[in-house]
């Protein structure tokens, strides 16, 4: 286990779980845990024994946002206690990062599948975290709450682009405009989770579909894919996606695992897959860098 302060980083059987781990505050936000948040993605990107990744929170919650316990001028980025705290974070176009975005965007760069397992109330910057999750899971206690607009600011952690993206413009701008919490049912309606499970079966069904990954299913291949998933949904037609397609496929074709996938197959056994993530750091799809100016 990494040595973190508010999250913690533990990995067996081929799973990272990071765990949001300030449970007296319902996990709410502070600038180290968005420091390392970010850390502990980069560790799981480098350990090649790491396959998936699920993120969760410790205790009732999953992330209650901000943590507003500094009052009205919590958001005040002239403040001197916000510019020294957030300094890691960076600038960008020549004012300091939002920190939710400086999180969201390192989690949608993973190279590793990410699992939200959604335990409790998500609100906020507890919202806009989970987006770039491949798979969010909640339990039937969890709820949930874009509630910018009731605090007087707007939506962070660059939901705007991932938001409408993953539940549609319409689903999104209700959920903005009105800035109120709802249950894990209108969330699996309204397709933000794709379910929503007994509050002590969450974490089994997270791991569950964590081991379906590790168990069968070629690391490579997996991160390849997720990139492609990614890329593609700014692309103006099919055509790129066709060009990265085949790209990646004259390369894994020539690969250790296809060979493993097809030969598992007519044997009717399971796979045993080697290729390493790192060895194809080439065919991976880039997440895009950071444009000039920004």
């Amino acid at each position: 286990m990494a040595d973190y302060r508010d999250i913690r980083l533990e990995i067996e059987s081929g799973v990272a779980t990071i765990t949001l781990n300030r449970a007296n505050k319902l996990n709410a936000v502070s600038s180290l845990m968005m420091t390392e948040l970010v850390d502990a993605f980069d560790r799981t990107d480098e350990n090649d024994e790491v396959r998936v990744v699920i993120l969760t929170g410790e205790g009732r919650a999953f992330c209650a946002g901000a943590d507003l316990s500094r009052g009205a001028k919590t958001f005040d980025g002239a403040e001197e206690w916000r510019i020294r705290e957030r300094a890691a974070l960076g600038t960008v176009a020549g004012i300091p990062r939002d920190g939710a975005g400086f999180v969201s965007l390192r989690i949608a760069a993973s190279v590793k599948p990410v699992i939200a397992a959604v335990n409790g109330p998500a609100i906020g910057m507890g919202a806009t975290m989970m987006l770039p999750a491949d798979v969010r899971i909640a339990a039937e206690s969890a709820r949930f709450g874009f509630v910018f607009s009731r605090r007087g600011l707007v939506i962070e952690g660059a939901s705007s682009w991932f938001l409408p993206r993953v539940v549609g413009v319409s689903q999104a701008a209700e959920w903005v405009a009105t800035g109120r919490v709802f249950g894990s049912y209108e969330a699996l309606e309204g397709r933000l989770v794709s379910r929503v499970v007994p509050d002590g079966d969450l974490l089994k069904a997270a791991r569950a579909l964590a081991a379906e990954i590790v168990d069968n299913t070629s690391a490579v291949s997996v991160a390849i894919s997720r990139r492609l998933l990614w890329s593609m949904l700014g692309a103006s037609n099919p055509w790129e996606a066709h060009r990265l397609d085949s790209t990646a496929l004259s390369v894994l074709g020539q690969g250790v695992d296809a060979a493993e996938g097809v030969s598992a197959f007519l044997e009717k056994r399971p796979p045993q897959f080697q290729g390493r993530v790192a060895d194809y750091a080439d065919v991976i799809p880039p997440w895009p860098a950071r444009p000039e100016g920004i």
